[in-house]
């Protein structure tokens, strides 16, 4: 028998990810135990409009198989997170309230025609629950909730171990909770949703007013580690809005463990020290002291390794 020819059986597979984001599309090869093998980062703004980006998604793909000498028999599946409302079952695209014109896009069905391989889709931070939950910052917990802080505020719920995602698939938006009866206008079409106070678009806005000059996220974190008292204010305002809405969240669902990840996420001690210390405050007592609030494992990965998990799960 030919060595090079394996039994079906027998050959190699590997995921293929993808992590849809407002900056940047990420691309990666990974085998079944999760491993990123390769990766490929391109910027969102750059590609432009809808129809480019899934150019880029479909190019992408092509060129990890072939650039490692794979074939689409190789490939179990192809997982893509997307920061929106994602109709899983059916895999359409709702929307994505930061990456204009992605309206009841049918991705799945797209990729699969294009693509001829298995797609599964769902929201980026619902795949990074999966991530976080299994091999991250929360796998000794079965009741966990994550949540990103970006740009956008997203959030994902693991209810024993597995996610939830509501009757219409569109549960876990924490940063559409109203923290407030009425407040600034969100792009959710809602008003006072915590995105509008803990975004990171609103902190530097709100930093620029207090230092009068533009300030990155990495200097205010820094100034805060200085005890410069405009920075440590800035951060306790944050938490204390974060820890509102979290409040609220440990009461209803009673999680053992809270995942907070994204690039406000970076501020370190300064922002959890104090989310934990008004959660415990402000919830309820059963609740509060059974809650951790932990910063995410896996980092800019989550995305990709949570694709590659729900691809497993779905085929398994």
């Amino acid at each position: 028998m030919d060595k090079r020819k394996q039994p079906a059986g027998k050959m190699k597979k590997y995921i293929i990810a993808v992590d849809l984001g407002g900056t940047n599309l990420k691309i990666g090869l990974l085998n079944l135990q999760f491993k990123i093998k390769k990766k490929k980062i391109l910027d969102t703004q750059n590609l432009g409009n809808k129809k480019n980006l899934i150019l880029a998604i479909i190019n992408s793909v092509k060129d990890l198989i072939s650039k490692n000498r794979l074939k689409k028999e190789n490939i179990l599946g192809i997982g893509v997170g997307l920061p929106g409302p994602i109709d899983n079952q059916k895999g359409i695209v709702h929307f994505l309230p930061n990456i204009a014109g992605w309206r009841e896009v049918r991705l799945g069905s797209i990729l699969n025609r294009k693509l001829r391989m298995k797609v599964f889709l769902d929201n980026d931070v619902n795949l990074m629950a999966l991530a976080e939950n299994k091999l991250g910052a929360a796998k000794k917990y079965k009741n966990v909730v994550c949540l990103t802080l970006g740009t956008g505020v997203g959030g994902g719920i693991i209810i024993n171990n597995s996610l939830y995602r509501g009757s219409d698939n569109a549960s876990g938006e924490i940063g559409h909770i109203p923290l407030n009866e009425v407040g600034p206008a969100c792009s959710c079409g809602g008003e006072a949703c915590l995105e509008r106070y803990v975004g990171n678009s609103i902190i530097m806005e709100e930093a620029k007013r207090l230092f009068k000059r533009d300030i990155s996220l990495k200097e205010l974190s820094r100034l805060a580690k200085e005890n410069n008292r405009k920075a440590l204010y800035l951060w306790d305002k944050v938490a204390w809005h974060l820890a509102i809405a979290l409040a609220g969240v440990a009461n209803l669902l009673n999680p053992d463990c809270v995942v907070i990840g994204g690039g406000v996420a970076g501020a370190g001690r300064i922002l959890f020290d104090n989310v934990r210390k008004y959660i415990f405050e402000r919830a309820m007592k059963i609740q509060s002291r059974r809650v951790k609030v932990v910063k995410a494992d896996l980092g800019n990965n989550a995305g990709l390794i949570g694709a590659a998990i729900l691809v497993k799960e779905s085929i398994s």
